[in-house]
């Protein structure tokens, strides 16, 4: 038997060299199969435009013979971000959303990890049906939910309204002081359900042995869910604390179709507004300059708070 054992296995020992030497492991093709569907539009839809974007900020359009010359495009250094940080209605459009992201993110990200430690307790029944209504929202496109949202703040057509008149209260939810928060209620009704579902699955990824043992010792709910659930799945918090800086800078749609309806929101509410609306003036250099800036403030705000959150968690 022992005689068996060694043929067989100087007989797999020779055979798998042999493959090797013939090249049956992975082959560079087999793997190139399955990278390129993920690398070419990747390149061809991120990369590329990044790329073109970043040099159209580089460039300026000038004219010969002054004012009614002929246009000609030509290279001018960082002409287009200073003028980009000479723009008062760029930094107007940067305090604005600077405010909407310190009060709605941490609100929307509070409602996400209450209702993510509800659906893990075993004090709440039919769960599935919660954190499908939950995360329901999510599924609906921004313009959609701007829409309907619009519908529930027009004066003219608004039953809330309605039924908020009658009880003696008269809210203006497009007047130039709550246009910003209508706007981010409709944000956090979109993605509470969605960081939520990210915390979520973070807590049930807890061995239940920690709770058993926190009982033994005596420990209520409540202080299970504070200091035990919540330090644990502080990745998971940070992470989506992370997506939302960076969905805070690219607020577009729920601004523009409050536009629709409201004169308190200009061309320029939001940064991205602001280079839409330079880009439909035909100053393409100059929206791409705006783009790039934002671009580089997301980065800053994001990895900032990443590296300094990592490092209290000792993550």
């Amino acid at each position: 038997m022992t005689d068996i054992a060694t043929r067989a296995t100087r007989v797999v020992a020779a055979t798998g060299g042999r493959r090797r030497l013939n090249g049956g492991g992975p082959r560079a093709g087999t793997i190139a199969a399955f990278l390129i569907p993920f690398f070419l539009p990747f390149v061809l839809f991120y990369l590329v435009p990044i790329g073109y974007a970043l040099w159209q900020s580089f460039l300026v359009v000038r004219r010969t013979g002054g004012q009614y010359g002929t246009s000609y495009t030509t290279f001018g250094g960082f002409e287009q971000y200073v003028q980009v940080f000479q723009n008062n209605e760029f930094w107007s459009s940067i305090g604005r959303i600077g405010l909407f992201g310190i009060v709605q993110v941490p609100v929307m990200l509070f409602v996400a990890l209450i209702m993510a430690l509800l659906l893990d307790t075993p004090l709440l029944k039919i769960k599935s049906f919660f954190r499908i209504t939950a995360f329901m929202p999510y599924a609906v496109p921004g313009v959609i939910a701007a829409i309907m949202w619009s519908f529930l703040y027009s004066p003219q057509l608004s039953p809330l309204i309605d039924l908020l008149n009658g009880i003696g209260l008269h809210p203006d939810f497009l007047g130039p002081g709550a246009v910003l928060w209508s706007a981010a209620n409709v944000s956090t009704w979109l993605w509470t359900g969605y960081n939520m579902l990210i915390m979520f699955s973070a807590l049930q990824a807890i061995p239940q042995e920690l709770y058993e043992a926190a009982k033994l010792d005596g420990a209520s709910n409540w202080a299970i869910a504070w200091k035990i659930k919540v330090p644990i799945i502080a990745p998971s918090i940070i992470l989506t604390t992370v997506f939302s800086i960076i969905g805070t800078l690219q607020l577009y749609a729920e601004p523009a179709v409050l536009r629709q309806i409201s004169s308190n929101i200009s061309s320029t509410f939001t940064p991205n507004m602001l280079a839409y609306a330079v880009a439909s003036g035909n100053n393409y250099q100059q929206a791409a300059a705006i783009s790039v800036v934002i671009a580089l403030i997301t980065f800053v705000l994001s990895f900032g708070f990443m590296r300094l959150t990592s490092k209290r968690a000792g993550l």
